[in-house]
């Protein structure tokens, strides 16, 4: 898929469209840029090797030429550096595809760099063998030689057109000067001259003339040093350049005049060289000119040579280096682009797609990879959507479990638990919601009270029972909670192991309102059945007294005992028949609005007095009025400090401390009394069981003290716990809300932190 389909399908953005066009367009940018500055840097190089040949031209320009040479290097050498860090960078990043172009680039390097070292090698070698094979000493022998034969040839030439030039002297001598022209012409034309001049040296006038071109030629006037050497007696022969870019012979000889007297004359004869010889003669030189300058260049021309196939190859490597880090990355950049998106795709973005590259196997596997994603994307999307409806229903599957009050826990095959509710953490008294993926068993081995809950699973479990139920019975606080247990097996499917679903409900409750209603009709047909005899049998008792102990002479001791004992024990039944009348019967609650801490202050100022030696300390903290029946909460207090100094009666010392705090508990104000004393406590078996009806340790004990508290405490919606102290003695603790709502039921929560503090 290209560019433009992938714009229009949505799966790329066009500022990512303008970055992949830029991606592509840069490498040829930058290839482009390199070819030409290579194709510059190399016609240069050929054109320095041909400049190197003339001394001149290479004095001239070899700085300049090595001055470019060293900043074309220096530019390739400092991008390649550049490579060479960032791909160090790139490493120590561990940026995907950057191992492997290290790789490439050192293969590329060594396919390269070794074969250029051996050409390199072989080719200073053949450089220098050649540049020596040029200078040999056959070859300069061979040029002198030639050169020599050459001026031989030429001097023979030359004697030969001197002593042709005495014969014409010789002839002129003694010549009138009015027949010189004739006479030197008719000589010319017997001659093989091309020109002959006679001119008078004492006047250097030119006397006559003859030339085969005489309109194309003006006589020329001999030199000083030729005029000399005639005045000396000599002759002169020597080669002379022409206008025409050749040679000519030139003798000079001087001319025996008739008159010794007369003026000295001299002739000047010009000879053409011939074509041949002349030739012969330049090429001879011009090898032997050439051949010399070669041999005087020779270190140079090495120097230079090597100078220029090191700047060549270090040229070549450099190129080859950028080259090798180009090829490299070319070739790893669609393989590192890959690599990167299957990453994206790795971490879940499967919407990744690549430009389609050429049509290799690399293009074929972008196109396989970009094929996979929008299948990976389509599934992603359903997978999605399937989860959002799956997170939907959980969310309302988790909202109706967390609303139940009955407690639903689901566990893994292993006893992991898989989810809970919050009716399961309140009940157990564990944070279940917070445990997930634990094991019931590690939870139970940190909180011992959820032994016989586990056991009782453990058991089913261990036996293969697919469905059961049974009720359950713990400690949770200081009290014994009744749990109605029930589980179901989950099937195992789709690679779901399966597992157990177990519902329980704490009936405590339940069975303690049933046990009441059953104990409060108990009370009240007992206080019916009863209270009727008592009053008839005290009121015979206590005629008896009246009517027979003053004169009674038989046994007045035994009357008096007996009677006394039956008066006694029938106000002790009174005493009995009228909490079981108020524990059966409770009236109407009074709520009205007024200071918990006066309350308490009032009650406590009723046990101030010398005569008792209890130790009575309130500790009231800053609470607001409360909404509640003063009354029944005042019996509360009594009821609980008579119960408190009944136990410390054997103590010598009696302490009792009530303390009042105003806290947070399950999203509500409430307050918090605690009775403290220095007591024996509650004994060990009842202490679970303490505001049960009937349960007491005292001898006279009615055992319904606690369970009027108790039921006095629920009906404010309120609730109330018994547990013995640290060092010794009891402590009741009572959690009432700010505003009692009648009927309503409050639990101590999970994980909650008492304020403790300990007397002696």
């Amino acid at each position: 898929m290209g560019l433009p389909r992938l714009l229009a399908a949505g799966l790329v953005t066009q500022e990512r469209v303008v970055q992949m066009a830029h991606a592509r367009l840069r490498p040829i940018a930058i290839i482009m840029a390199l070819s030409a500055g290579a194709v510059i840097w190399l016609a240069g190089l050929i054109w320095f090797a041909q400049v190197a040949q003339n001394s001149a031209a290479l004095a001239r320009l070899q700085n300049g030429i090595l001055l470019i040479g060293v900043a074309v290097i220096c530019v390739l050498s400092l991008v390649i550096i550049g490579n060479v860090l960032r791909l160090v960078r790139e490493l120590r990043a561990q940026v995907p595809g950057a191992r492997l172009t290290a790789r490439m680039v050192a293969l590329l390097v060594v396919l390269t760099v070794v074969p250029l070292l051996v050409v390199y090698t072989f080719s200073l070698q053949f450089i220098n063998r050649g540049i020596d094979s040029w200078f040999s000493l056959e070859l300069e022998e061979g040029l002198e030689a030639s050169l020599e034969l050459s001026r031989s040839a030429l001097d023979v030439q030359m004697r030969e057109n001197l002593v042709e030039a005495r014969r014409i002297a010789l002839e002129l001598a003694g010549s009138d000067s009015a027949d010189l022209v004739g006479e030197l012409g008719d000589l010319r034309r017997g001659s093989t001259a091309v020109e002959l001049t006679v001119f008078s040296t004492a006047d250097d006038r030119i006397l006559a003339t003859s030339s085969e071109a005489p309109s194309l030629a003006v006589p020329r006037f001999p030199g000083a040093e030729l005029v000399f050497q005639l005045r000396q007696g000599g002759s002169y022969v020597n080669l002379e350049p022409r206008t025409d870019g050749g040679v000519e012979i030139l003798a000079a000889v001087n001319v025996i005049a008739g008159d010794p007297r007369g003026e000295r004359e001299v002739l000047l004869a010009r000879f053409a060289v011939e074509p041949q010889l002349g030739e012969l003669v330049e090429r001879a030189e011009a090898s032997y000119e050439q051949y010399a300058e070669l041999s005087f260049l020779r270190t140079p021309l090495k120097t230079s040579l090597t100078l220029t196939l090191s700047v060549v190859l270090l040229t070549g490597l450099l190129v080859a280096l950028y080259g090798a880090f180009f090829s490299a990355r070319r070739l790893v950049g669609p393989i590192q682009q890959l690599m990167t998106a299957t990453g994206d795709v790795a971490r879940g973005k499967f919407d990744t797609q690549l430009p389609t590259a050429a049509g290799d196997e690399i293009g074929f596997l972008v196109n396989a990879f970009n094929d996979m994603t929008r299948r990976l994307a389509r599934a992603d999307t359903r997978t999605r959507e399937s989860q959002q409806q799956l997170e939907s229903e959980r969310g309302k599957l988790e909202a109706i479990l967390g609303r139940l009050s009955t407690g639903v826990i689901a566990l893994e095959s292993d006893l992991r638990i898989r989810t809970a509710n919050r009716a399961a953490s309140a009940i157990l008294g564990v944070d279940l919601e917070r445990s997930q993926g634990e094991e019931l068993v590690d939870i139970a081995t940190n909180r011992p009270r959820l032994a016989p809950f586990l056991s009782v699973l453990q058991r089913h479990l261990d036996r293969g029972d697919t469905d059961w139920r049974e009720q359950i019975e713990f400690l949770r606080e200081d009290s014994r909670r009744v749990l109605v247990c029930a589980c179901a097996v989950l099937p195992p499917e789709r690679g779901d192991p399966g597992g157990f679903v177990v519902v329980f409900d704490d009936i405590t409750a339940l069975l303690r309102a049933q046990r009441d209603a059953a104990w409060g009709e108990i009370a009240r047909r007992l206080a019916h059945e009863i209270k009727n005899p008592l009053t008839p049998i005290q009121l015979s008792a206590e005629r008896l007294r009246h009517r027979y102990l003053p004169s009674s002479t038989v046994d007045p001791e035994l009357l008096d005992r007996s009677t006394y004992v039956i008066i006694q024990q029938v106000e002790a039944l009174k005493d009995m028949v009228n909490a079981f009348s108020e524990y059966a019967r409770m009236p109407a609650m009074d709520m009205t609005q007024f200071d918990l801490n006066d309350l308490i202050s009032e009650v406590a100022e009723l046990y101030h007095h010398r005569q008792s030696p209890l130790d009575l300390q309130l500790e009231l903290g800053d609470l607001p009025d409360v909404t509640a029946d003063a009354g029944r909460l005042r019996q509360v207090l009594h009821n609980l400090i008579r119960n408190a100094q009944e136990a410390m009666e054997q103590n010598s010392r009696p302490r009792l401390r009530i303390s009042t705090w105003r806290v947070r508990h399950e999203h509500r104000d409430m307050v918090e009394i605690r009775i403290a004393d220095n007591g024996p406590g509650f004994p060990a078996d009842i202490a679970a069981e303490a505001f049960d009806p009937y349960v007491t340790s005292k001898p006279r004990g009615s055992g319904l003290g606690l369970a009027i508290v108790k039921k006095l405490v629920d009906e404010h919606g309120g609730r109330i716990r018994a547990r013995n102290r640290r060092r010794r003695g009891a402590e009741i603790v009572i959690l009432l809300p700010i505003t009692a709502e009648v009927g309503a039921e409050i639990s101590w929560g999970t994980g909650r932190q008492d304020k403790r503090r300990e007397f002696a």
